[in-house]
């Protein structure tokens, strides 16, 4: 009897044991379905990451350009547009910009932009928000931007009360000829001051700090740099006083035309980017000054393009050695007429070997002159009527 018993209760334990298992199977079953559809979900999911300003907080002389990148990954299944826009602090949005891609899988694309800040931002942010394959937002980008060393320029000079002056010229100023990276163009100019004094400059060639320099300035102090075109172009260049006194030079403007009978590049890199930025200004005179810089990170042949409110005004193709480098471009316009005058975007495009990029700055509209006032013909007196017969 007691046999029987411990056979029946082996036998129970074994059922048990398989009717656990049996029930366990779906469950475990759910969740491997469950992790699968999640990780599927996730692969298709389009992200964007929180936009990086290249200089977070900002101290020193303004008008100062600031740059801001964000990664996007969009999953990719033959063609596939990506559409975004640029969200700013003050409640604006940019125009929506689209990106074509190609092939299978997650692409990794980094979008850009640049912004030109005259003021303090105490708070500044900028976000990203992607529009499709699929709708989402990034997270706000937090930067500052302070003017105060500008303020306290100001106050050096009210205390010190020195005379500053500088100008600067530009040899050649026209270039006609080879432009292999050997050949460069001088530009040159003289600080000059009232009295012995540490002066702090800086040099701009087409809107760009190039080059920083501190010197002691006893009467007259020449200074200078140089640049190698790759392209023809035509642009500016100006030496700007910092300390103890502000002072700005003339512009000094140059052309250049290169006739290269044989161009000594390498082939185009295979693994090469290409990249663009840029920036616009407009004055009171509705004239217009944009400058964008080319970017290459290998040997490639670079094809620009400016375009204003979407009409193409200027092309040119810049040419890289085998360990890239960058490129200035400007465009300038004497006078905006039309629907020009009343701003708009300014745009840089480049296309290079293995991938092409673009850079928009909006530009605000020139005021012209208020016209005079219209003539109004002088008031002629009444006729005084004549006396009436028995009027006293």
């Amino acid at each position: 009897m007691a046999r029987r018993a411990a056979a029946i209760g082996a036998s129970t334990a074994v059922l048990a044991a398989l009717a656990a298992g049996l029930a366990s199977s779906p469950a475990q079953a759910a969740t491997m379905a469950t992790a699968a559809s999640a990780k599927a979900k996730a692969s298709s999911k389009v992200t964007v990451a929180r936009p990086k300003a290249s200089t977070r907080s900002y101290e020193g002389s303004c008008p100062v350009k600031v740059n801001f990148s964000a990664k996007v990954k969009v999953p990719v299944k033959g063609k596939t547009q990506l559409a975004y826009r640029w969200l700013h602090g003050d409640g604006s949005k940019s125009k929506v910009k689209t990106i074509k891609l190609k092939g299978k899988g997650t692409k990794t694309v980094t979008v850009k932009q640049s912004i030109t800040f005259k003021d303090d931002i105490k708070k500044g942010w900028e976000a990203v928000q992607v529009l499709g394959p699929k709708k989402v937002t990034s997270k706000k980008g937090y930067f500052s931007v302070s003017c105060e060393a500008e303020k306290k320029l100001k106050e050096v000079r009210t205390h010190l009360d020195r005379n500053v002056s500088a100008r600067a010229w530009v040899h050649p100023s026209r270039y006609v000829g080879s432009c292999n990276p050997g050949d460069r163009i001088g530009v040159a100019g003289v600080i000059k001051t009232d009295r012995p004094s540490w002066v702090r400059y800086r040099w701009v060639l087409n809107g760009d700090v190039v080059d920083y320099g501190k010197v002691k300035v006893r009467d007259a102090r020449k200074v200078g740099f140089s640049f190698a075109p790759r392209h023809s172009q035509r642009g500016w260049a100006q030496l700007q006083v910092l300390r103890p006194d502000t002072a700005y030079s003339n512009r000094a403007y140059y052309k250049v035309w290169c006739k290269d009978d044989k161009p000594s590049f390498p082939a185009p890199d295979s693994r090469a980017k290409v990249s663009a930025s840029s920036s616009a200004s407009t004055t009171n005179a509705c004239s217009l000054s944009a400058s964008g810089t080319i970017r290459s990170t290998g040997a490639a042949r670079v094809k620009w393009s400016w375009t204003l409110n979407g009409a193409t005004v200027s092309s040119g193709v810049a040419e890289f050695g085998r360990h890239g480098g960058s490129e200035r471009v400007s465009l300038s316009k004497d006078k905006l007429t039309g629907r020009h005058a009343h701003g708009g975007n300014v745009t840089l495009s480049v296309t290079g070997p293995n991938n092409s990029d673009s850079s928009t700055s909006g530009y605000a509209p020139c005021s012209a002159p208020a016209p005079l006032p219209k003539a109004t013909p002088t008031d002629s007196p009444s006729p005084v009527p004549s006396p009436r017969l028995g009027d006293k």
